[in-house]
């Protein structure tokens, strides 16, 4: 029995652990630099191409190009311990990410957040608005886009108890019924 209860919860630990796992692969985490920042890229690209980095962000556009490759412009973001980009404001900028395949832009559309690992390329030079911008490339390994999170109301809503109004009999009170259903977003 004890054998049995023992090999019960080894199973269940296991289990669990596999769901705190990093998306990418430990390999390239292994060849891929922590230390190198996008900030030091930047400033001199050629110094650093060849060099592995595991990078994330948001995606600004996604954009198809000849021969069947894509294109992926990403806001930068540090990332969390899983390597899940953080939601916060700061950021050392943007980077491209080079993919040999095609990419729907319907799913890597504006606003999702990746996690790339990758060999630097060098750097490409586009415009943002009438500004020039050097952006570092990066030739794509490995991905992961991550699932967008569904956030609903931040407080309850009770249909019952809408909104107060004044009551000319009894003074302050409140309606029992709501004609309208509450506001429930689509997904």
């Amino acid at each position: 029995m004890k054998t049995c209860v023992l090999g019960l919860t080894l199973l269940l630990s296991l289990m669990s652990l596999t769901g705190c796992a990093h998306v990418i692969s430990k390999d390239l985490r292994m060849k891929s630099d922590p230390t190198l920042t996008l900030s030091q890229v930047r400033n001199d690209p050629e110094a650093f191409k060849g060099k592995m980095v595991v990078w994330g962000g948001e995606i600004i556009e996604t954009l198809n190009l000849k021969g069947g490759s894509t294109q992926i412009e990403v806001f930068q973001r540090s990332l969390g311990w899983r390597g899940e980009p953080k939601e916060t404001a700061l950021s050392e900028g943007r980077f491209l990410i080079l993919s040999d395949q095609y990419l729907d832009p319907y799913l890597f559309r504006k606003g999702r957040k990746i996690t790339v690992a990758g060999e630097i390329l060098g750097e490409k030079t586009k415009t943002i608005g009438e500004m020039e911008y050097r952006y570092p490339l990066i030739s794509s390994k490995q991905f992961y886009l991550w699932p967008d999170y569904y956030y609903p109301h931040p407080y309850y809503y009770d249909p019952w108890w809408p909104y107060p109004y004044w009551r000319w009999r009894f003074g302050f009170g409140y309606h029992y019924y709501h004609p309208h259903p509450p506001h429930r977003p689509r997904r």
